[in-house]
């Protein structure tokens, strides 16, 4: 499975951004797909995940801010950004969870959103 994330960028405190990671090759039987980011000098932290079902979990830094959904027909997963602060300023990686026998976690290369005050 490759993942490759789109739409960060520079936006004002208060401003929004879409991100969005599509999966492609061996894209059968995977569960949930998700979000993480990195801040500067940070560990990677969880955002927002999803399952085929549209059933979501949030970090509680992100919830009511951000929105998780994804197109199954696409394999393509987006987290719409709201009201964002400079302390969302990250990099931001999609995730993809395969289910073939074990577990598979798969990861996009990362997309870099700064927030401005």
């Amino acid at each position: 499975v490759q993942l490759q994330a789109f739409g960060g960028g520079l936006v004002q405190a208060g401003g929004s951004l879409r991100l969005s990671c599509a999966a492609s090759g061996s894209t059968f039987s995977i569960n949930y797909m998700g979000w993480y980011r990195r801040a500067p000098g940070k560990q990677r932290d969880f955002i927002a995940r999803i399952r085929p079902d549209g059933y979501t979990n949030y970090a509680a830094s992100v919830k009511g801010r951000f929105t998780i959904y994804r197109d199954n027909a696409k394999n393509t997963v987006y987290l719409q950004m709201n009201s964002l602060q400079p302390e969302d300023t990250a990099v931001y990686y999609c995730s993809a969870d395969q289910q073939i026998g074990g577990l598979q976690r798969y990861w996009g290369q990362g997309t870099e959103v700064t927030v401005s005050s």
